[in-house]
């Protein structure tokens, strides 16, 4: 389409990208973790940012929270709140006229991106799914869901512990938690793929026109179930919240479209990255595996670590709806402010030896991978129990378990986590950290 429109959203892009990349080239960390191709180790640039203080303001005007302390702050502040993408970066997904009105873009539209009244309102009606007494229900069904995906792993060679075991098992537990048919995992798959790569902007013209196909199958595909679920409802997430009433009123399909869709994508991307980046920190530190297997009572720790370790959503956005004071920055009302949750997650004031991998380490619980505050990740506890069974269970059923070649990594800057992990049940060990990685070309 070359309309006036896309001709200046290119422009803007080509423009923005030129910025980033001079910026990048004077050895900007922060242009250098915000440029096109997403960093093999964003870790030291992290550092960097971090060095010039706990809130540092960027020249092209982005604030940047880069210490534990100051995210922390942000995240619980009320005066910082969430704007959809198009408000704060600039993005419009949609296309066509009507697409405002007859699409949902899950990750734009949906709680991650509504502030309070709206936001309590909407996630009061899903929050008793999630409940510690919900998930204490639901652990046998994680634990029978993980043990058929080991039982379907090849045995006498390697395979690819993403696509084989990491995405499936969490696929199958949002499966089942919306009634969903697990046969259709791989268009569930690319619909995540496609919506959480949006969370880093906009990139190009196609890709933007590939989300607006895929946000409009997945529109489509909720609404037609939605109408099924409404004649004849089950026992699922979708069913019940086609029952509940805000208001005096039926809950908006709009609503329930955003809710499940950001469940069913954010519930299984994060948790596929936290599976397999902690099956690969548990391969590439085998003193911590070996502790790991002798006391398996240690997994809420090691899953902690991991997430701490190698956080799968590296920063979050805010904006003040007031001028604002953090550690002697001020920061104007609407000034478009990043959180970067994967640096506090690495401060040496609050983690000792940061970059150290220690599934003992004694406070491992305050890492924000989760966020903190009202937006705290309404999955978190489901990711948990996941992550927890899916780490022990396979390393008990595979215990010789060991590299078996190149690691690719996502390509994504905001998601991180392995894309491709070849793993092999019963070749001799590998003990090299950090050997065989590389990125998707």
């Amino acid at each position: 389409m070359g309309t006036a429109r896309e001709s200046g959203l290119a422009a803007r892009m080509l423009a923005m990208r030129a910025l980033v990349g001079a910026l990048a080239a004077t050895g900007d960390p922060m242009a250098r973790v915000l440029g096109r191709r997403a960093l093999a180790d964003p870790y030291p640039a992290y550092e960097r940012i971090r060095a010039r203080g706990p809130v540092s303001k960027h020249v092209v005007g982005l604030h940047i929270a880069a210490s534990h302390d100051a995210a922390k702050s942000i995240l619980r502040d009320p005066r910082f709140q969430v704007e959809p993408a198009a408000d704060h970066v600039g993005v419009d997904w949609n296309i066509r006229p009507d697409d405002e009105r007859t699409l949902v873009h899950p990750m734009e539209q949906s709680i991650l991106t509504m502030n309070p009244p709206r936001h309590t309102e909407l996630r009061r009606l899903v929050a008793p799914w999630f409940s510690p007494k919900a998930l204490r229900e639901r652990r046998s069904h994680v634990e029978r869901m993980v043990d058929e995906r080991l039982d379907a792993l090849p045995r006498g060679g390697p395979f690819d512990l993403v696509e084989d075991f990491a995405i499936r098992v969490p696929i199958s537990v949002i499966c089942a938690l919306l009634g969903l048919s697990e046969a259709e995992h791989r268009r569930f798959v690319r619909w995540g793929t496609a919506l959480t790569g949006t969370l880093d902007g906009m990139r190009t013209l196609t890709e933007r026109r590939r989300v607006r196909a895929v946000v409009a199958e997945m529109t489509h595909y909720f609404g037609a179930l939605l109408a099924q679920r409404a004649r004849d409802p089950g026992d699922d997430l979708i069913s019940a919240l086609l029952q509940v009433e805000v208001a005096g009123r039926p809950l908006a399909a709009r609503d329930i479209i955003g809710l499940v869709g950001l469940i069913l994508v954010a519930g299984f991307d994060t948790t596929v990255n936290l599976i397999a980046g902690g099956t690969y920190a548990l391969l590439r530190h085998p003193e911590q595996r070996r502790l790991f297997m002798d006391e398996p009572e240690r997994a809420t720790d090691a899953v902690n670590e991991v997430l701490r370790y190698e956080t799968p959503v590296q920063f979050t956005l805010r904006v003040p709806r007031e001028p604002v004071s953090l550690h002697g920055v001020d920061v104007p009302s609407n000034a478009m402010t990043v959180v970067l949750l994967a640096a506090a997650n690495r401060d040496p004031e609050v983690f000792a030896q940061p970059h150290r991998f220690d599934i003992t380490r004694p406070n491992s619980h305050e890492h924000l991978a989760f966020s903190a505050g009202i937006h705290y990740c309404l999955g978190a506890g489901l990711a948990r129990v996941e992550a927890e069974v899916a780490l022990c269970r396979l390393l008990q059923r595979f215990p010789r378990l060991t590299l078996a070649g190149s690691v690719r990594y996502r390509r994504t800057r905001n998601i991180r986590g392995p894309l491709v992990l070849p793993v092999h049940p019963r070749l001799a060990p590998v003990t090299k950290s950090g050997q065989g990685i590389r990125r998707e070309p």
